[in-house]
């Protein structure tokens, strides 16, 4: 007997995750019989849950927040990317009973400029990475695996700005926030991984008037899609990555390994994905 594979993404909220639409997409567009469902799940119950999963018929999940570091914690297999980051979002059950846990957010954030410019270089000169959370964690490893040599970390507290530089060591440095209009000029790569401009929350008041017209800034919020930071950079006929690509190109690889077929990120799907 054929099992059906089935997915999912586990999150505490989950109705607002944009996977199940993403992963069920591709589940139609290439003719699986398959299944990708939402899994709300508490902080209390994750470790339950996810080790009864397997046993449900599934061949792995997502994980969003709050839970991706203790995610990392129950597995029994983790990728170097995954360690560095500190965080898993992809888990894979396998065959023998262990977890394997992966973090494709790198990933996802690479592909995503490759797919728009892909001849850009991580080592073309200074990258400023504003924000030293989960997401800059991971895009502070893509850049270093890209060969960045030179990543400026600003933050508006520059101690967690610092926690960053201790962990990744040579090629990173902390600068405070307003170390920014000292930083712009020189700045070929720039990456916005806060919350900052994301519809109904803070706007990112930054002025782009000293950042070199041949730069590249990128933005991994995708609600508005083009954010007041990208629509600046266009308007210094800088290159822009909106964030959209990022989370379509990180489900990926979790796809691939749950069903056998490794997706095409296009404009059908980018379509598909903006509509209400």
């Amino acid at each position: 007997m054929t099992l059906i594979p089935v997915a999912g993404v586990i999150g505490c909220p989950i109705a607002h995750s944009k996977s199940p639409k993403l992963h069920g997409y591709w589940l139609s567009k290439y003719e699986i019989n398959g299944y990708y469902i939402p899994l709300h799940v508490t902080e209390g119950d994750l470790e339950r849950v996810v080790k009864a999963l397997p046993a449900m018929g599934f061949r792995g999940c997502n994980v969003t927040i709050p839970h991706k570091e203790r995610a990392l914690a129950l597995a029994d297999i983790a990728t170097d990317r995954a360690r560095k980051i500190g965080a898993a979002n992809t888990l894979t059950f396998k065959d023998d009973g262990q977890i394997h846990a992966d973090n494709t957010d790198a990933y996802g954030f690479m592909q995503n400029i490759r797919q728009v410019w892909p001849e850009w270089s991580a080592s073309v000169g200074p990258i400023t990475v504003l924000g030293a959370g989960g997401a800059a964690r991971a895009v502070v490893v893509a850049l270093l695996e890209e060969g960045a040599t030179d990543i400026r970390i600003v933050n508006r507290t520059r101690d967690r700005a610092e926690d960053l530089v201790a962990a990744f060591g040579k090629g990173t440095t902390a600068a405070d926030w307003a170390d920014l209009p000292d930083l712009l000029p020189d700045t070929a790569t720039l990456v916005n991984t806060t919350a900052l401009g994301m519809a109904g929350g803070a706007p990112l008041d930054l002025s782009l008037d000293s950042l070199p017209k041949e730069s590249l800034v990128t933005d991994i919020v995708y609600t508005p899609l083009n954010t007041n930071l990208l629509m600046s950079a266009a308007q210094r006929g800088c290159k822009t990555v909106d964030g959209l690509g990022m989370l379509l190109h990180q489900g990926a690889p979790g796809f691939a390994q749950w069903f056998g077929v490794m997706p095409e990120v296009d404009d059908d799907l980018r379509r598909v994905m903006l509509e209400a």
